[in-house]
């Protein structure tokens, strides 16, 4: 049973993840645009959940609310800074966006303080569910489910809508998508907000599971990259895939060896790049 338990937490985990990955793989594939700042947007949502819970809101309008202050953060974060710096080397990307996170993980400590703190299970889902032997949270079986709903909706949103066409072609081909009568500027800025606050979303919703603490954001950051790297750049079944493989992997690993949970994640990604470097279902 405790195995168990530990694959249904890495599955919650790896949708938290997939959250993050698909953001960011999404951001890259229209602007080719490396996002540094991901994990930052990632730390706002928890941070802005955690904020509206102490006020008194409940989680279920703080979680949406979150999403949507990080997402037109996000989008205003581009208007005005980030397409400014598009055609330059991908050495300014890095540099700007490396910067950028900073700021709001300096910014966080001033207005939050240094130490963080704990954002309860919502209620109706501070209680646990018992099947036999089995127990297990009712709020991480509602993240699961949550954002496979969530997975399936982005997935239609994106295949099977003409918004996502948009959104595909302008990955081909701006200047194409341009040609047709499409506003470029106002794309990039909603695919960035969006992919920005898939990242605050997944940060509300880990809230109540990890807490919120300043450095949570560096954490996010890197486990996307493993998980974009491993599921293919561009591919959201791939990042889908690869964030529910290194969410079982990372909380097996915590049970058998917890030292090395981490560095099995890592290891994990260097194979991939050996064997795959285009990743799991990644485009050539």
């Amino acid at each position: 049973m405790t195995y168990l338990f530990q694959i249904f937490n890495g599955i919650g985990i790896g949708m938290l993840y997939f959250l993050l990955a698909v953001g960011l793989s999404v951001i890259f594939g229209l602007l080719q645009f490396v996002n540094f700042a991901h994990g930052a947007f990632y730390l706002l949502g928890a941070y802005f959940t955690y904020d509206l819970v102490e006020r008194g809101y409940s989680f279920w309008v703080a979680m949406p609310l979150a999403a949507i202050m990080v997402m037109a953060l996000a989008a205003l974060t581009e208007i005005v800074l980030l397409r400014r710096i598009y055609k330059l080397p991908h050495t300014f990307h890095i540099l700007v966006t490396v910067g950028l996170a900073l700021i709001i993980q300096e910014m966080t400590i001033i207005v939050w303080g240094p130490l963080g703190g704990n954002v309860p299970p919502p209620e109706g889902l501070n209680g646990v569910i018992i099947v036999g032997d089995f127990i297990y949270p009712e709020y991480r079986l509602f993240v699961i489910a949550f954002t496979a709903v969530l997975a399936v909706g982005l997935w239609w949103v994106l295949e099977g809508t003409r918004i996502g066409a948009i959104v595909r072609a302008g990955s081909e081909s701006s200047e194409n998508t341009a040609l047709l009568g499409y506003n470029t500027l106002r794309i990039n800025s909603a695919v960035f907000g969006l992919g920005a606050g898939l990242a605050g979303l997944a940060g509300a919703l880990a809230a109540p599971i990890r807490g919120v603490e300043p450095f949570m954001g560096l954490e996010a950051l890197g486990i996307a990259f493993v998980v974009v790297v491993i599921g293919g750049m561009g591919s959201y079944t791939g990042a889908l895939l690869a964030g529910i493989l290194v969410g079982v992997t990372q909380s097996v690993m915590a049970s058998l060896w917890p030292e090395g949970a981490r560095l099995m994640i890592y290891l994990g990604m260097a194979l991939v790049i050996v064997a795959m470097p285009r990743g799991l279902l990644g485009r050539a």
